[in-house]
């Protein structure tokens, strides 16, 4: 579980030295392992294995939502809605 970090006292836990590269690749990796969850998801006639991919498809949509929050897209207002 993550510890609750107190930005105030405690700035060594981040770097703050990603680039807009570096995000930009992380959101095409994200988007790129959605879709793999997917095509899986539609493939698989499995149950245990649907849920599986569907868990995974629906943790990266927040993953992607983030990403392109920090990167300014204008169509998402807020990541957590």
């Amino acid at each position: 579980m993550w510890k609750r970090i107190n930005m105030d006292n405690d700035n060594r836990h981040f770097s703050y030295n990603r680039t807009w590269e570096q995000i930009e690749n992380m959101l095409d990796k994200a988007e790129r392992k959605q879709n793999q969850h997917y095509s899986k998801m539609q493939k698989t006639k499995n149950k245990k294995e649907r849920l599986y991919h569907m868990k995974n498809y629906k943790a990266l949509e927040g993953v992607i939502k983030a990403l392109r929050w920090t990167l300014g897209d204008k169509d998402i207002e807020h990541p957590l809605e």
